[in-house]
């Protein structure tokens, strides 16, 4: 039996039938050298001991009295593997549009909370005999960095699978019975311990608020109040629904390296200045680009290097994606200023931000008022504290393997919002940046054209010199600036493609 952080938990009573609040991961496997049959009958063998002997896969909620506080995990024994785990042929011509729409599908539906938090759907009938497999996941069981532990337990390092005893499921043992009693004391404990922890670091909480405030000139706050404001309204922060779309893009990691030595910028950097060219193309055919900055959230790891513990460990920060400047040296420039101001913050208030609290009555007030939030449709009616979701994960620079098949590409799909309906999670995978563009349909309609658009972005900074902008004319007094629209990147031509085809770290349909 464990307990649930205050973190972990939110996830689990923000949920709607509207606002699933899982994550996901598309695999696509490469069928081995000669191989011509059943490569999906070998990956479902491979799987099942492998899941029901890692702990996580097992593990189930156990709810408290009248749900007055978060759940704990117990260990639900062997899974049942007919409610998790599923097999699916796509429609011909079995392209990676067919994937992508099977996929946003899958993502679109909750999970089970009588059973272990996960699903797994394994997908045949792609072109060139590969096969996809879609892993879905409660966010209250895992973020981006401890699903790479999760991965470990599934996947191979080498073509050779690591050998599984045949008694397997003699190796699990019965699946836990935790009483009434037990649940609330270990609650009462983990809630006493919690409590003393805040208060131990309230002074320096309020010290860190009032440097944001502005009193006592902080220098870390004072960089990051360019970050703190409503972003506007656009098309992408409306009311949603449960219906989700889904687009794939992969651009080579060396590519996106060379464009952040040359104007000496992180990868994380590029990444932003990425997206933010993509949307503001994107907003240019759709509602227009406003005046004001887009505003991402993205979130940053608070772990210790090595740990993979099954449990979220981050937080939440600000950026502004320079949106309204239609130059890309100038925009991109903005975006490097703003990411280290949010890092810089994060970095000073990283020992007192908070991933566990105690949770008596938020189960309660959590969840009230996410559906209140929900059925009011007040997304549509309020300014946004962000405009959309960035997050960049580092994954593993060998590639891995299941079955004997190797992983080419692993895309992640991530939870969109009402007021928040485009999530842009990035995970490097080997020699590749694999984007996942997870959208709601009611905000993003056309997620094709947003991921042509980060293909086109990628062209325009590749081939960009690190020259700084011309001087703009002056302006005459007393007249207010037209909104700088500028160019549409659409008509660049692209340098890397998204799809199920790609056979280099650069390519794809």
């Amino acid at each position: 039996m464990k307990n649930m952080s205050g973190l972990d938990g939110l996830f689990l009573h923000l949920e709607t039938a509207a606002t699933p609040m899982h994550v996901a991961a598309l695999y696509v496997l490469e069928p081995p050298p000669g191989r011509v049959t059943d490569f999906a009958g070998d990956i479902e063998r491979q799987l099942l001991p492998r899941l029901a002997l890692s702990p996580f896969f097992r593990a189930r909620l156990a709810a408290l009295p009248l749900h007055f506080a978060n759940p704990l995990w117990i260990d639900g024994g062997v899974p049942d593997f007919a409610r998790h785990l599923q097999r699916i042929v796509l429609p011909p011509p079995g392209g990676f549009a067919e994937l992508q729409a099977c996929v946003a599908a899958l993502h679109s539906t909750r999970l089970d909370r009588r059973r272990p938090l996960w699903e797994l759907a394994i997908i045949d009938g792609l072109a060139d005999g590969e096969v996809a497999i879609y892993l879905k996941v409660h966010h209250a069981a895992v973020d981006g960095i401890s699903g790479l532990g999760l991965a470990a337990s599934i996947f191979d390092a080498g073509p050779e699978p690591w050998p599984v005893p045949a008694d397997w499921r003699s190796l699990i043992g019965e699946a836990e019975r935790a009483g009434i009693g037990e649940r609330l004391a270990s609650t009462l404990r983990h809630t006493a311990a919690q409590s003393v922890k805040l208060l131990r670091h309230l002074p320096s909480g309020l010290r860190l608020l009032a440097g944001l405030a502005g009193r006592g000139g902080a220098r870390p706050a004072a960089g990051m109040r360019q970050n703190l404001s409503f972003g506007p309204r656009t098309a992408l922060n409306v009311p949603i629904s449960a219906e989700r779309d889904f687009a794939a893009v992969s651009l080579p990691l060396a590519g996106v390296r060379a464009i952040a030595e040359r104007h000496a910028a992180t990868l994380n950097d590029v990444v932003l200045a990425l997206c933010s060219a993509a949307v503001r193309d994107y907003l240019v055919a759709n509602g227009g680009v406003p005046r004001k900055s887009l505003i991402a959230t993205m979130p940053v790891s608070l772990r210790a290097a090595g740990n993979t513990e099954t449990t979220i460990q981050a937080t939440l920060t600000l950026v502004r994606l320079a949106t309204h400047l239609a130059d890309p040296l100038r925009r991109l420039q903005a975006v490097r200023a703003a990411a280290g101001a949010a890092k810089t913050l994060t970095k000073s208030a990283r020992s007192i931000i908070p991933t566990d609290f105690p949770s008596l009555g938020v189960p309660w007030l959590v969840g009230g008022l996410a559906a209140l939030y929900g059925r009011s449709r007040l997304a549509g009616h309020v300014p946004p504290l962000a405009n959309l979701a960035i997050s960049n994960v580092p994954g593993p620079r060998q590639p891995l393997y299941l079955a004997g098949g190797r992983i080419r590409s692993c895309w992640p799909m991530s939870i969109v919002t009402h007021g928040l309906g485009l999530n842009i999670t990035v995970f490097s995978y080997c020699d590749a940046l694999d984007f996942g563009l997870t959208v709601a349909r009611a905000a993003v309609p056309e997620v094709q054209s947003l991921a042509t658009a980060l293909q086109a972005a990628y062209a325009e900074l590749a081939q960009l010199s690190v020259a700084p902008p011309a001087a703009a004319p002056p302006q005459r007094r007393g007249r207010r600036p037209a909104t700088d629209t500028g160019p549409s990147r659409a008509a660049v031509a692209p340098a890397a493609r998204g799809g199920t085809r790609r056979r280099s770290t650069t390519g794809g349909e």
